[in-house]
């Protein structure tokens, strides 16, 4: 999933259709609640400095690689980023149609916008399987075309369509497409909600 990692020099593939989210108001938010300068984030990024000064002025937009190394620069995850990037909505339709302000191509749409106590991406096609991922809360995959492969705790799950696993807060895990034209729902309790025991 994704278009060609980002160089030094830019993005490498930028969202500048309709509709992509602003995430630069979040980008520098996150940065200065770590004390970060632009150079340190350009560091750990790979990306340079101008063009993450374009991004924090909205005045380029990232493709999801690139967002996603921003994200990891910025010890947080591109989901985050992209709810923080956005006013809260009461109700807020998504169309099928909708880009949902990523680059066309990287395989990965929002389902949803703004800042929610729930994330909703859909995967299409190739998934990154060398990432692993680890969240506070509770995360829930559902196949709805083709299947994928889920490690978590150590096990592996080959799940088909119409499938679901849920992965509790804490279960560090990583997932393929297995299918070429796979389809997966990951619906994500957000980082920000604290989930207390009753």
């Amino acid at each position: 999933m994704g278009t060609g990692a980002g160089t030094a020099g830019g993005d490498g593939g930028r969202g500048d259709g309709d509709g992509t989210p602003r995430v630069g108001g979040a980008v520098r938010r996150r940065r200065r609640s770590l004390d970060l300068t632009l150079a340190a984030v350009a560091a750990r990024s790979g990306l340079s400095v101008p063009f993450l000064s374009q991004i924090e002025n909205d005045r380029a937009r990232p493709s999801m690689r690139s967002l996603q190394r921003i994200a990891d620069a910025l010890d947080t995850t591109a989901v985050q980023l992209l709810a923080a990037s956005d006013e809260r909505r009461v109700v807020d339709v998504v169309r099928a149609g909708d880009a949902g302000g990523l680059t066309p191509g990287t395989g990965v749409r929002p389902l949803t916008r703004g800042q929610h106590q729930v994330h909703a991406l859909e995967f299409t096609g190739e998934s990154d399987a060398g990432r692993e991922f680890l969240h506070r809360n509770d995360e829930l995959m559902y196949v709805a075309d083709g299947a994928v492969e889920v490690v978590a705790e150590g096990r592996v799950h080959r799940l088909g369509r119409g499938d679901s696993i849920l992965l509790s807060g804490g279960v560090r895990h990583s997932w393929r497409a297995t299918e070429e034209d796979s389809r997966v729902l990951v619906v994500a309790v957000s980082d920000q909600v604290e989930v207390t025991e009753g």
